[in-house]
Protein backbone atom coordinates (compact mmCIF):
# COMPACT_ATOMS: atom_id res chain seq x y z
CA UNK A 1 0.00 0.00 0.00
CA UNK A 2 2.86 2.23 0.95
CA UNK A 3 4.02 2.71 -2.85
CA UNK A 4 0.50 3.35 -4.30
CA UNK A 5 0.42 6.37 -1.69
CA UNK A 6 3.73 7.49 -3.10
CA UNK A 7 3.06 7.36 -6.15
CA UNK A 8 -0.58 9.30 -6.10
CA UNK A 9 1.45 11.76 -4.23
CA UNK A 10 3.51 11.98 -7.07
CA UNK A 11 0.65 12.10 -9.51
CA UNK A 12 -0.78 15.06 -7.42
CA UNK A 13 2.40 16.88 -7.47
CA UNK A 14 3.28 16.55 -11.33
CA UNK A 15 -0.78 17.03 -11.87
CA UNK A 16 -0.42 20.61 -9.43
CA UNK A 17 2.83 21.62 -11.72
CA UNK A 18 0.94 21.15 -15.33
CA UNK A 19 -2.34 22.72 -14.00
CA UNK A 20 -0.49 25.86 -12.62
CA UNK A 21 -1.65 29.59 -13.95
CA UNK A 22 0.37 30.17 -17.71
CA UNK A 23 2.20 26.31 -16.80
CA UNK A 24 -1.03 24.24 -18.35
CA UNK A 25 -0.90 22.31 -21.40
CA UNK A 26 -4.52 23.78 -23.73
CA UNK A 27 -4.37 19.96 -24.45
CA UNK A 28 -3.33 16.54 -23.81
CA UNK A 29 -1.53 16.50 -27.23
CA UNK A 30 0.63 19.86 -26.16
CA UNK A 31 3.33 17.51 -24.20
CA UNK A 32 4.19 16.01 -27.10
CA UNK A 33 5.78 19.12 -28.50
CA UNK A 34 8.62 20.71 -27.52
CA UNK A 35 12.46 19.55 -26.95
CA UNK A 36 12.70 15.88 -25.45
CA UNK A 37 16.68 15.92 -25.28
CA UNK A 38 16.27 15.68 -21.57
CA UNK A 39 13.72 13.17 -21.19
CA UNK A 40 15.02 10.00 -19.35
CA UNK A 41 14.37 7.87 -22.79
CA UNK A 42 14.45 9.59 -26.26
CA UNK A 43 15.68 6.87 -28.66
CA UNK A 44 14.74 6.48 -32.14
CA UNK A 45 13.24 3.25 -33.38
CA UNK A 46 12.40 1.21 -36.36
CA UNK A 47 8.73 0.41 -37.77
CA UNK A 48 8.62 -2.88 -39.63
CA UNK A 49 5.23 -3.87 -40.35
CA UNK A 50 3.91 -1.69 -38.19
CA UNK A 51 5.44 -3.12 -35.10
CA UNK A 52 7.80 -0.68 -32.98
CA UNK A 53 11.87 -2.02 -32.93
CA UNK A 54 14.47 -0.66 -30.63
CA UNK A 55 17.33 -1.49 -29.10
CA UNK A 56 18.03 -2.35 -25.23
CA UNK A 57 20.42 -3.99 -23.29
CA UNK A 58 20.65 -6.76 -21.02
CA UNK A 59 22.46 -7.61 -18.09
CA UNK A 60 25.07 -4.81 -19.31
CA UNK A 61 25.51 -6.33 -22.80
CA UNK A 62 23.85 -5.31 -25.99
CA UNK A 63 22.35 -3.62 -27.56
CA UNK A 64 19.87 -6.45 -28.91
CA UNK A 65 16.54 -5.62 -31.01
CA UNK A 66 13.85 -5.38 -28.72
CA UNK A 67 9.86 -4.85 -29.56
CA UNK A 68 7.61 -2.22 -27.54
CA UNK A 69 4.64 -4.13 -27.09
CA UNK A 70 1.61 -1.88 -25.20
CA UNK A 71 -0.34 -4.95 -25.37
CA UNK A 72 1.85 -7.22 -23.41
CA UNK A 73 1.13 -6.92 -20.05
CA UNK A 74 4.53 -7.21 -17.24
CA UNK A 75 7.86 -5.76 -17.91
CA UNK A 76 9.12 -7.99 -20.89
CA UNK A 77 9.78 -11.24 -22.41
CA UNK A 78 12.66 -13.15 -23.76
CA UNK A 79 13.28 -14.68 -26.94
CA UNK A 80 14.73 -17.88 -25.87
CA UNK A 81 17.63 -17.74 -28.53
CA UNK A 82 18.32 -14.43 -26.15
CA UNK A 83 18.18 -16.70 -22.96
CA UNK A 84 20.50 -19.08 -24.31
CA UNK A 85 23.42 -16.52 -25.59
CA UNK A 86 23.20 -14.75 -22.37
CA UNK A 87 22.57 -17.96 -20.00
CA UNK A 88 19.87 -16.68 -18.20
CA UNK A 89 18.26 -18.40 -15.01
CA UNK A 90 15.02 -20.06 -15.20
CA UNK A 91 12.70 -18.71 -12.64
CA UNK A 92 9.01 -19.88 -12.18
CA UNK A 93 6.43 -20.90 -14.25
CA UNK A 94 3.90 -18.51 -14.93
CA UNK A 95 0.76 -18.41 -17.18
CA UNK A 96 -0.21 -15.91 -20.29
CA UNK A 97 -3.65 -15.25 -22.02
CA UNK A 98 -4.66 -13.57 -25.32
CA UNK A 99 -7.73 -13.26 -24.05
CA UNK A 100 -9.20 -16.69 -25.86
CA UNK A 101 -6.42 -19.00 -24.45
CA UNK A 102 -5.02 -19.34 -21.32
CA UNK A 103 -1.03 -21.42 -21.53
CA UNK A 104 2.04 -22.24 -19.14
CA UNK A 105 4.74 -20.30 -19.96
CA UNK A 106 8.63 -20.43 -18.50
CA UNK A 107 10.17 -17.30 -17.20
CA UNK A 108 13.67 -16.24 -16.94
CA UNK A 109 15.60 -14.07 -14.80
CA UNK A 110 16.95 -10.79 -15.95
CA UNK A 111 19.45 -8.62 -13.76
CA UNK A 112 19.19 -5.30 -15.86
CA UNK A 113 17.07 -3.65 -18.79
CA UNK A 114 18.06 -0.36 -20.28
CA UNK A 115 16.68 1.42 -22.99
CA UNK A 116 18.39 4.88 -23.30
CA UNK A 117 18.31 6.28 -19.46
CA UNK A 118 15.61 4.32 -17.99
CA UNK A 119 16.44 0.19 -16.67
CA UNK A 120 14.87 -1.99 -14.89
CA UNK A 121 16.12 -4.51 -12.26
CA UNK A 122 15.77 -7.55 -10.63
CA UNK A 123 12.93 -9.10 -13.14
CA UNK A 124 11.16 -12.48 -14.10
CA UNK A 125 10.11 -12.21 -17.28
CA UNK A 126 8.01 -14.72 -19.64
CA UNK A 127 10.52 -17.20 -22.21
CA UNK A 128 9.33 -17.69 -26.00
CA UNK A 129 10.19 -18.84 -29.07
CA UNK A 130 9.26 -15.99 -31.06
CA UNK A 131 12.40 -15.98 -33.78
CA UNK A 132 10.58 -19.05 -35.64
CA UNK A 133 7.76 -17.43 -36.21
CA UNK A 134 8.87 -13.96 -37.40
CA UNK A 135 10.75 -13.22 -40.69
CA UNK A 136 14.42 -12.56 -40.07
CA UNK A 137 14.14 -8.83 -40.41
CA UNK A 138 11.30 -8.97 -38.03
CA UNK A 139 13.00 -11.14 -35.80
CA UNK A 140 13.80 -9.47 -32.15
CA UNK A 141 15.24 -10.64 -28.81
CA UNK A 142 12.72 -9.54 -26.34
CA UNK A 143 9.84 -7.48 -25.60
CA UNK A 144 9.64 -4.45 -23.94
CA UNK A 145 5.99 -4.92 -22.15
CA UNK A 146 3.71 -1.90 -20.52
CA UNK A 147 5.28 -2.01 -17.20
CA UNK A 148 8.66 -1.02 -18.31
CA UNK A 149 7.10 2.37 -18.47
CA UNK A 150 4.50 2.62 -15.94
CA UNK A 151 5.57 5.15 -13.79
CA UNK A 152 6.11 8.33 -16.50
CA UNK A 153 4.60 9.49 -19.20
CA UNK A 154 5.75 6.90 -22.99
CA UNK A 155 5.48 9.11 -25.91
CA UNK A 156 5.40 6.60 -29.23
CA UNK A 157 6.22 9.15 -32.09
CA UNK A 158 5.23 7.75 -35.07
CA UNK A 159 6.14 11.15 -37.23
CA UNK A 160 9.30 11.40 -35.45
CA UNK A 161 10.29 8.15 -35.29
CA UNK A 162 10.96 8.34 -31.42
CA UNK A 163 10.23 7.03 -28.73
CA UNK A 164 10.50 9.21 -25.31
CA UNK A 165 9.67 9.01 -21.55
CA UNK A 166 9.57 11.61 -18.89
CA UNK A 167 8.64 11.22 -15.22
CA UNK A 168 8.30 15.14 -15.20
CA UNK A 169 5.78 15.53 -17.53
CA UNK A 170 2.05 14.06 -16.82
CA UNK A 171 -1.60 13.85 -18.29
CA UNK A 172 -4.08 14.98 -16.42
CA UNK A 173 -7.80 13.03 -17.21
CA UNK A 174 -9.38 16.65 -17.18
CA UNK A 175 -6.74 18.09 -19.89
CA UNK A 176 -9.01 17.97 -23.46
CA UNK A 177 -8.04 15.19 -25.52
CA UNK A 178 -7.40 12.69 -22.72
CA UNK A 179 -8.74 9.32 -22.99
CA UNK A 180 -8.78 8.38 -19.56
CA UNK A 181 -9.11 4.20 -19.13
CA UNK A 182 -9.90 1.51 -16.48
CA UNK A 183 -8.50 -1.49 -17.66
CA UNK A 184 -4.91 -0.56 -19.90
CA UNK A 185 -5.56 0.27 -22.84
CA UNK A 186 -9.20 0.42 -23.53
CA UNK A 187 -10.33 4.21 -24.25
CA UNK A 188 -13.38 5.29 -26.20
CA UNK A 189 -13.54 4.68 -30.16
CA UNK A 190 -16.34 5.61 -32.47
CA UNK A 191 -16.74 3.21 -35.39
CA UNK A 192 -19.05 4.49 -38.08
CA UNK A 193 -20.87 6.46 -35.58
CA UNK A 194 -20.90 3.91 -32.68
CA UNK A 195 -19.33 4.51 -29.66
CA UNK A 196 -17.03 1.84 -28.46
CA UNK A 197 -14.11 0.44 -26.58
CA UNK A 198 -10.94 -0.33 -28.20
CA UNK A 199 -7.88 -1.63 -26.85
CA UNK A 200 -4.70 0.51 -28.09
CA UNK A 201 -1.85 -2.09 -29.24
CA UNK A 202 1.46 -1.18 -30.76
CA UNK A 203 2.22 -4.97 -30.57
CA UNK A 204 -0.55 -6.01 -32.99
CA UNK A 205 0.45 -5.44 -36.92
CA UNK A 206 -3.21 -4.57 -37.95
CA UNK A 207 -5.29 -2.04 -38.70
CA UNK A 208 -8.63 -2.53 -36.83
CA UNK A 209 -9.88 -5.99 -35.64
CA UNK A 210 -13.99 -6.29 -34.87
CA UNK A 211 -15.70 -9.04 -32.96
CA UNK A 212 -18.17 -10.07 -35.64
CA UNK A 213 -21.56 -9.13 -33.50
CA UNK A 214 -20.02 -5.43 -33.33
CA UNK A 215 -19.22 -5.57 -37.24
CA UNK A 216 -23.02 -6.35 -37.50
CA UNK A 217 -23.82 -3.51 -35.86
CA UNK A 218 -22.33 -0.82 -38.22
CA UNK A 219 -22.81 -3.23 -41.47
CA UNK A 220 -25.44 -5.32 -43.18
CA UNK A 221 -23.07 -6.62 -45.46
CA UNK A 222 -22.17 -10.49 -45.04
CA UNK A 223 -18.85 -11.22 -44.09
CA UNK A 224 -17.26 -14.40 -45.03
CA UNK A 225 -14.75 -15.94 -42.44
CA UNK A 226 -12.47 -17.22 -44.91
CA UNK A 227 -9.00 -16.69 -43.22
CA UNK A 228 -7.16 -17.77 -39.97
CA UNK A 229 -5.37 -14.86 -37.71
CA UNK A 230 -2.41 -16.50 -35.22
CA UNK A 231 -2.61 -14.28 -31.47
CA UNK A 232 -0.43 -15.63 -28.44
CA UNK A 233 -1.98 -18.97 -28.16
CA UNK A 234 -4.89 -19.28 -30.93
CA UNK A 235 -5.61 -19.42 -33.95
CA UNK A 236 -8.94 -17.45 -35.01
CA UNK A 237 -11.46 -17.54 -37.97
CA UNK A 238 -11.45 -13.96 -39.66
CA UNK A 239 -12.56 -12.23 -42.54
CA UNK A 240 -11.34 -8.82 -44.03
CA UNK A 241 -12.73 -5.75 -45.71
CA UNK A 242 -12.68 -2.20 -45.96
CA UNK A 243 -14.78 0.23 -43.47
CA UNK A 244 -15.75 3.13 -44.69
CA UNK A 245 -15.92 5.02 -41.33
CA UNK A 246 -15.02 7.07 -40.02
CA UNK A 247 -12.66 5.80 -36.72
CA UNK A 248 -11.79 8.35 -34.43
CA UNK A 249 -9.76 7.45 -31.78
CA UNK A 250 -8.54 10.75 -29.90
CA UNK A 251 -7.47 13.06 -32.10
CA UNK A 252 -7.21 10.33 -35.18
CA UNK A 253 -9.96 10.13 -37.64
CA UNK A 254 -9.36 7.92 -40.90
CA UNK A 255 -12.18 6.98 -43.12
CA UNK A 256 -11.65 3.46 -45.81
CA UNK A 257 -9.72 1.86 -43.20
CA UNK A 258 -8.76 -2.68 -43.97
CA UNK A 259 -10.04 -4.39 -40.75
CA UNK A 260 -10.36 -8.11 -39.96
CA UNK A 261 -13.56 -9.93 -38.01
CA UNK A 262 -13.63 -12.56 -35.99
CA UNK A 263 -16.75 -14.58 -34.27
CA UNK A 264 -13.99 -15.62 -31.77
CA UNK A 265 -12.32 -11.84 -30.95
CA UNK A 266 -13.20 -10.66 -27.95
CA UNK A 267 -13.28 -6.79 -28.29
CA UNK A 268 -12.28 -4.06 -30.44
CA UNK A 269 -8.75 -3.84 -31.36
CA UNK A 270 -7.15 -0.78 -32.11
CA UNK A 271 -3.28 -2.12 -34.08
CA UNK A 272 -0.70 -0.49 -35.12
CA UNK A 273 -1.37 0.16 -38.61
CA UNK A 274 -4.01 2.28 -37.20
CA UNK A 275 -1.72 3.98 -34.49
CA UNK A 276 1.21 4.96 -36.58
CA UNK A 277 -1.13 7.87 -38.22
CA UNK A 278 -0.46 9.84 -34.91
CA UNK A 279 1.47 10.47 -31.50
CA UNK A 280 0.65 8.25 -28.79
CA UNK A 281 0.95 9.15 -25.19
CA UNK A 282 0.90 6.95 -22.24
CA UNK A 283 0.65 7.65 -18.35
CA UNK A 284 0.00 4.52 -16.45
CA UNK A 285 -0.14 6.79 -13.02
CA UNK A 286 -3.12 8.57 -13.82
CA UNK A 287 -4.81 5.68 -16.35
CA UNK A 288 -4.88 7.88 -19.29
CA UNK A 289 -4.17 7.96 -22.84
CA UNK A 290 -3.87 10.98 -25.80
CA UNK A 291 -3.98 10.02 -29.50
CA UNK A 292 -2.57 12.77 -31.28
CA UNK A 293 -2.66 13.89 -34.82
CA UNK A 294 1.04 13.85 -36.63
CA UNK A 295 2.30 17.36 -36.93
Amino acid sequence: MRRYHSLALGIAALALTANSPGSRPRNACHLAAGDRSSYQVNVPFTAIDGRIYVEATVNGRGPYIFALDTGASGVGRADSALVAALDLPYGEESATSDGIRESKVRTVRIEALRLGGLSRSNLQVIMRDYRSRLAPEAAFAGILGREFFADGLLIIDYGRKTISFSRKLALDRSMPGALPYDRAFRVPVTISGIAAEGNLDTGANVELVLPLAFYRQISGDAIALRDTGQMTNSTIRTGRTILDGPVVVGGVRASRVPIKISEQFPEVLIGAHFLQRGVVMIDQRSRTVALCPLR
